[in-house]
């Protein structure tokens, strides 16, 4: 079992950062791959970036690249998403996701067995 855990949302100007933290307890941190995806009520849930166990590779939604970073700490069992940049449509509730079996897309949620609570980001313009 894995439990996940997500910090950082809040109320941001458009424009501004925001920094996400999600620390993970339950399993060996380093053999999950690791997810973002957010959220709209009423809207499918949307990835938004994904880094493989080691840390080396890291997959971005379009929308994202160039101004969200993903990152992880395995010592700290912690996955951090920088959000540079932000804009109105990024609003929504993120959530943290860990697969640890790293077979299918990573940018699909059905590889995802793990999830966080999710903490909510409000971009005003």
């Amino acid at each position: 079992q894995v439990q996940l855990v997500e910090s950082g949302g809040g109320l941001v100007q458009a424009g501004g950062s925001l920094r996400l933290s999600c620390v993970s307890t339950g399993r060996t941190f380093s053999s999950l791959r690791m997810g973002w995806f957010r959220q709209i009520l009423g809207k499918e849930r949307e990835f938004v970036a994904a880094i493989g166990s080691g840390g080396a590779a890291t997959f971005y939604e379009d929308s994202v690249k160039g101004r969200f970073t993903i990152s992880r700490d395995n010592a700290k069992n912690t996955v951090n998403l920088q959000m540079n940049g932000l804009k109105s449509e990024d609003t929504a509730v993120y959530y943290c996701a860990a697969d640890p079996n790293r077979n299918m897309t990573p940018r699909s949620p059905t590889a995802y067995i793990y999830w966080g609570q999710g903490t909510q980001v409000t971009v005003a313009s």
